[in-house]
């Protein structure tokens, strides 16, 4: 008997599943008309074979734990890729087609990609029948100016392809979900995590961001560097004989707090280090200096800030971090309120702040549910 049987009619089951390297995150919505329910989730470590790429015994335990659990099977899955490449700006319904050109966008963001891609072979493997949806993180920002989308190169380098994506979109657009318009005339949003950008809006649509063609771009972070002088790589490659490859791993892994720190890239061990050793509190230090700095950037394209949301991990819970960059925005209005700061509360600024500063948590699962629904009903959202 399907068990799908034991849902209303109205209602869908989604899994959302976001997959790592060496993980899978996952959760179970309930979703109806007048109702958006998280029933279950949680995060599956990856086995030996999942840490080789290959995730379909991660994918097999996540579905035998719904199941031994008691809930209902899903009536679809939705996926977070973080990259659409120059093909896709929408949801999409997964096909062969589909996956053929994620194939093609590998060199875009291999190290994300390539498990993504994995997640979604093995539940075709073991549940073909079951519908998948794509919602790509790089959807969101493919309605910023197209003089945003462009690098200063060549015209003749300027494609589909070669521009500026931005990313996190789907936290974003959950972000903007739960903002008011008032709060989305001009603001700058800081997703800010082990992957961390910045994005402003100007009533709600996005104008400018930080990260650009991978998710290297933009501002520091846990073991990424951000933006580089680009002769820093050219240099690398002459002098140091690195590779494309050993150049990955450089950008990918070894840079941002953890190259800076020497130690880690978890934020909340070098703010509780930082006191005692010099290189994490260097980590720490330039880590919020950059998300200052790309806040004043921000603020510039929009012709001031109004409103200023943090979120992500670091975002969320990090207070100190809030207090030291905001430390370095009393130009554009931003006064905080310590306590409410501390509190982790929804508005952290003081009554005399100019703008409001905002920790909102998001919740990018919610928004593949919804976005998988409308795929599933024929009326995708953009």
């Amino acid at each position: 008997m399907d068990r799908r049987l034991s849902t209303s009619p109205h209602e869908r089951l989604i899994l959302c599943l976001n997959a790592g390297s060496s993980s899978l995150k996952f959760s179970l919505y309930r979703m109806a008309e007048d109702k958006e329910e998280r029933l279950t989730g949680g995060t599956m470590r990856a086995d030996a074979a999942a840490e080789s790429g290959e995730h379909r015994e991660t994918v097999r335990r996540v579905f035998g734990e719904l199941e031994a659990s008691g809930w209902p099977a899903p009536s679809a899955v939705g996926h977070r890729l973080v990259h659409g490449g120059p093909t896709y700006a929408t949801p999409q319904r997964i096909d062969e087609r589909l996956i053929a050109v994620l194939r093609q966008t590998l060199p875009l963001a291999p190290l994300h990609l390539r498990p993504e891609i994995d997640v979604i072979d093995a539940v075709t493997e073991h549940y073909r029948d079951l519908p998948q949806v794509a919602c790509f993180d790089t959807a969101f920002h493919r309605r910023m100016p197209e003089l945003a989308q462009r690098f200063p190169l060549p015209r003749a380098l300027w494609t589909d392809e070669l521009r500026r994506y931005g990313f996190h979109g789907l936290s974003y657009e959950y972000i903007v979900s739960v903002l008011g318009a008032d709060d989305l005339t001009r603001t700058i949003i800081a997703h800010l995590g082990n992957g961390a950008s910045l994005v402003a809006l100007r009533d709600g649509r996005p104008v400018d961001t930080t990260m650009g063609l991978t998710p290297l771009g933009g501002v520091m972070m846990g073991t990424r560097p951000g933006d580089l002088d680009p002769g820093v790589l050219v240099y690398l490659m002459r002098e140091k004989g690195y590779d494309a490859d050993r150049l990955e791993r450089l950008l990918n892994e070894e840079s941002g707090l953890r190259g800076v720190s020497t130690t880690t890239a978890d934020m909340k061990t070098l703010l509780a280090q930082r006191e005692r050793d010099p290189r994490a509190a260097d980590a720490v230090a330039m880590f919020c200096a950059s998300v200052t700095k790309a806040i004043g950037a921000l603020a510039a394209v929009l012709g001031g800030v109004r409103t200023l949301v943090f979120t992500g991990g670091i975002g969320e819970r990090a207070a100190p971090v809030r207090a030291e960059i905001c430390q370095g925005l009393p130009h554009l209005g931003v006064q905080l309120d310590a306590g409410r700061n501390t509190e982790d509360a929804g508005i952290i600024s003081g009554p005399s702040s100019a703008c409001t500063v905002r920790v909102v948590p998001t919740n990018e699962d919610l928004v593949i549910a919804r976005h998988a629904c409308a795929v599933l009903a024929g009326t995708p959202t953009s």
